[in-house]
């Protein structure tokens, strides 16, 4: 009971803040996802440091991961040039130079979960800001359009919710699961229901937002997050059962670390980006 509460206002709070600073302002918005990224960039690497035997340098990753960040945002609302990415290299040239003198046992292991962080994690989130500053042609100038980011991570609890209820209820009368091997707790019948909400959100979001997407296009933008939320939720257990790990982290009481609350996202973020440009002519 103690563990239920801890985890409920735990998740509360999550919402609550990242509600209410992507709805504020653009800065709110930037500010909390620069931290995210930093948090969850540090949290991978200490993890694949305790549990995968590498040396990886979470300073310099987290540094990286956060330059990119405010990178994309700047680029995408117009304020800074594309010569902003270019000391990002800095830190890419550092990561691969750096394994030639500091003789750690395995360069090799530190190289691939170095850039996997930046690749998983860092490149996944700052995309967030191509979804959030769109041009607009009546003002001639980029806008901050908070339904974008917003409307993935609803969707995404709107999945989640959905398929913990209907796994709950049902699981019994329908056990087949959905991919055993990595997750043998999520079944096909709670992955249906958690689409099934997830859909119905999307048409929600198109009746209050017609002039941004039509209808349809929001429900596309539904089933591309029910998919890819869930195959990103499955990536990460993945990632843990290779780890022998239960949470990724324990900074988020009930609910584990930072890399389990954004898991689904890291996977359906970048998805979004390639409907809404290429099938939704953004």
């Amino acid at each position: 009971m103690k563990n239920l509460l801890t985890r409920t206002l735990t998740g509360l709070l999550f919402v609550a803040v990242l509600i209410g600073a992507t709805v504020s302002s653009a800065q709110s918005f930037v500010i909390l996802f620069a931290v995210a990224t930093a948090l969850t960039v540090w949290e991978f690497s200490t993890v694949v440091n305790l549990h995968a035997g590498a040396s990886v340098n979470r300073f310099i990753n987290t540094v990286a991961a956060v330059y990119l960040f405010f990178c994309f945002a700047g680029y995408s609302s117009d304020l800074v040039p594309s010569k902003a990415f270019v000391p990002y290299l800095l830190s890419l040239l550092y990561l691969l130079i750096s394994e030639l003198y500091l003789q750690k046992p395995n360069p090799l292991k530190n190289w691939a979960f170095a850039f996997a962080s930046q690749i998983y994690i860092a490149l996944n989130l700052s995309l967030l800001n191509v979804l959030a500053f769109q041009y607009d042609a009546l003002t001639n100038s980029t806008k901050f359009y908070w339904q974008f980011p917003l409307a993935v991570f609803i969707l995404l609890w709107a999945n989640d919710t959905g398929a913990y209820l209907c796994g709950s209820a049902l699981h019994k009368r329908f056990p087949a699961k959905l991919f055993e091997r990595v997750s043998p707790k999520k079944s096909w019948v709670g992955s249906i229901g958690g689409g099934v909400i997830c859909l119905t959100v999307a048409g929600v979001f198109g009746s209050f937002f017609p002039d941004l997407l039509s209808l349809w296009q929001w429900v596309g933008m539904g089933v591309v997050v029910c998919l890819f939320g869930t195959w990103g939720d499955l990536v990460e257990s993945l990632l843990k059962r290779q780890l022998g790990i239960k949470d990724s982290g324990t900074m988020l009481p009930g609910h584990g670390g930072m890399l389990d609350r954004f898991d689904s996202s890291l996977l359906a973020i970048p998805a979004v980006v390639l409907y809404l440009y290429t099938l939704c002519n953004f």
